[in-house]
């Protein structure tokens, strides 16, 4: 039997994976145990998880991958700076130190840093130390846990070591590059860029970017195109970097790009203007255009049929959704931990497939991923011990019982915190850590952003429909169980809008009710969609199921069970926390139920809101 350990860290969204026999066994991303949305320090916990998760001790396991190769990284660094000199010394003298200290001598730090996940090891026990290059890692955890037995290969993010972009042909067991675009010239850090100016947190508040978009006009499109980048018909680019500050500076823009675009990067959590709106809704279809011009390249260039895409841009599920509607691939598959975290999962993939060369299951229909249900579980012992700790007071109900009671809730309006089964891997909750809603309610939409989730009015809903039942109310025939493609709402549910909305501007069009599924239709008729497997998901399933069947409708609003700033809840303790601070009404674990009405004012941590940085 051979174990191997996947780790990413040190950058943002540290993440730790375990792979027995090729086999997916644990994964799960440091933040949802420290509760520090996007930690970028070693993962710790998630190691010690994934360790006790397997029954496997350190010293058994045969390698430990780490995603990237920091030497190639200094390298980067280093000629950067040389080539923009003079300009960025005060960012080299930040820099230089940490590098030196500890990045240079990587393998050291992870050795301690192993050492101390399992005291009573010796430095000599620990198994071989390897590494992967970044977008190899990203790579090989978007095509070996893919259905597919051939596909090409594209990978997109803000920069690895060297490559921003890079094409790749996966085969069978093995992955090989094709090419790629270097740095400085990047499209996520375009669409960072734009993310900073806009008045959102970079590598956090790129999907705000994204769903502030059909607010907007495309006012600044053929701007970005004269000013800001050349794009080739075949999707290679460059950047003007003029306009950019990221590579010698501590913020993604310059004066130039505020010239350009009228005035300063908007202040975080001031209002937002049509500026904004237009901006994101200009970077966004120049990034959808870039996208597709890059997947028909790809096909023109490999003859594949399938494609598979992981990196940050990945996580662009309105991106992501052109490609399978207007772009020459049959089919599809996108990582669902598609940024940093998902790295940890090539690396150790890629030293079972590549480096021993071991064999690869797929079948073209079923991926390895597990509905990205790697992370912890609980049981009901363990749930009740915590609930009784914190004074909770709640009811233990039969499965069937408890699911009528959920249908009934949601029916009438109320919200539902749903915690079940294994935690999910990667930034979507799908069914195990969400927080749940009437899609039909056309108020659903307002209330949960205002005052579940605390965050911004404009913020859409994704939707959670059977399988089945997608192509009754979304213009989408595939699978999208990681909610990681965005389909128009059919024309039939669509609604007549009224005379006023043409008087409308903004963020005063959000509360017009679209279609018969208002709480997940978004401004421009879409809807980043999940869908529902009962093989993944038989309760989750079964849960939508009598839903139809008491209302008619198999579609529910499907978030993410946290606040704004706090990561995903992982244990009881979390989800009870995070209930009781918010105005869901009730709670479910397991098979263990709360009304919020029942339990005893929460006094704690009354200014909790502290606690959590704005994303």
């Amino acid at each position: 039997m051979t174990t191997i350990l996947g780790i990413s860290a040190y950058y943002h969204d540290s993440a730790a994976c375990l792979v027995q026999d090729g086999e997916i066994l644990a994964a799960a991303q440091e933040e949802r145990f420290t509760r520090k949305k996007n930690d970028p320090r070693f993962p710790t916990h998630a190691v010690r998880y994934c360790l006790r998760q397997s029954g496997t001790a350190l010293p058994d396991l045969r390698y430990i991958v780490f995603y990237d190769k920091p030497m190639l990284k200094f390298d980067r660094l280093l000629e950067t700076y040389l080539a923009f000199a003079p300009r960025g010394f005060r960012s080299f003298v930040a820099a230089m130190p940490i590098w030196i200290k500890e990045k240079l001598l990587l393998k050291r730090l992870l050795q301690e840093e192993l050492l101390s996940v399992a005291p009573g090891v010796t430095k000599s026990a620990l198994p071989s130390i390897l590494f992967s290059e970044h977008h190899e890692s990203h790579a090989a955890s978007a095509f070996f846990p893919s259905p597919f037995e051939r596909a090409a290969v594209l990978c997109m993010d803000g920069v690895g070591e060297w490559a921003t972009t890079s094409a790749w042909v996966g085969e069978g067991r093995t992955i090989a590059p094709l090419w790629e675009i270097p740095f400085p010239h990047s499209l996520g850090l375009l669409y960072a860029a734009f993310t900073y100016y806009t008045g959102f947190k970079v590598n956090s508040g790129e999907y705000k970017v994204m769903g502030l978009a059909p607010y907007g006009e495309p006012r600044y499109v053929k701007t970005i195109y004269e000013h800001l980048i050349e794009l080739k018909p075949d999707g290679t680019f460059r950047l003007n970097m003029e306009y950019f500050d990221y590579c010698t500076g501590l913020e993604m823009t310059g004066r130039a790009f505020d010239r350009l675009f009228e005035g300063p990067p908007r202040r975080p959590e001031s209002k937002l203007t049509q500026r904004e709106m237009d901006l994101a809704r200009s970077i966004q279809e120049v990034t959808e255009e870039i996208m597709l011009r890059l997947a028909g390249t790809l096909h023109r260039e490999t003859g594949m049929e399938r494609l598979c895409l992981a990196g940050g841009v990945a996580l662009n599920c309105v991106g992501n959704g052109r490609i399978l509607r207007e772009g020459p691939f049959e089919g599809i598959w996108i990582q669902p931990a598609a940024g940093d975290a998902g790295g940890a999962v090539g690396a150790a993939l890629s030293a079972w497939h590549q480096l021993d060369q071991q064999p690869r299951a797929y079948d073209g229909r079923t991926d390895r991923m597990q509905g990205a249900f790697l992370g912890p579980r609980f049981s009901s012992e363990e749930i009740e011990c915590e609930l009784d700790e914190l004074g909770a007071r709640y009811t233990r109900l039969s499965e069937e019982a408890l699911l009528e009671r959920v249908v009934e809730e949601l029916a009438a309006g109320k919200v539902v915190g749903w915690f079940q089964g294994r935690m999910e891997f990667g930034p979507r909750a799908l069914g195990n850590r969400s927080i749940l809603g009437d899609a039909r309610n056309p108020k659903m939409q307002s209330v949960m952003n205002l005052k579940i989730k605390h965050r911004e009015s404009f913020r859409p809903f994704a939707p959670s429909v059977l399988r089945e039942r997608v192509n009754d109310y979304f213009d989408l025939d595939a699978d999208s169980p990681y909610m990681l493609l965005v389909a128009p709402v059919l024309e039939r549910r669509r609604l007549p809008l009224p005379a006023e909305q043409g008087t409308l501007w903004g963020i005063d069009l959000l509360n017009v009710p679209r279609s018969d599924i208002p709480a997940v239709t978004h401004l421009d008729y879409s809807a980043r969609i999940q869908t529902v497997h009962e093989e993944t998901n038989p309760r989750y399933y079964k849960l939508l199921e009598l839903f139809e069947r008491k209302t008619g409708c198999a579609v529910l609003v499907n978030t993410s069970f946290n606040v704004r700033g706090e990561p995903i809840v992982c244990t009881p303790r979390d989800a009870y926390r995070c209930f009781m601070r918010t105005e869901m009404d009730l709670l479910v674990l397991e098979n263990v139920l709360l009304t919020k009405g029942e339990q005893r004012p929460w006094t704690r941590d009354t200014d909790w809101k502290r606690e959590f940085e704005l994303d």
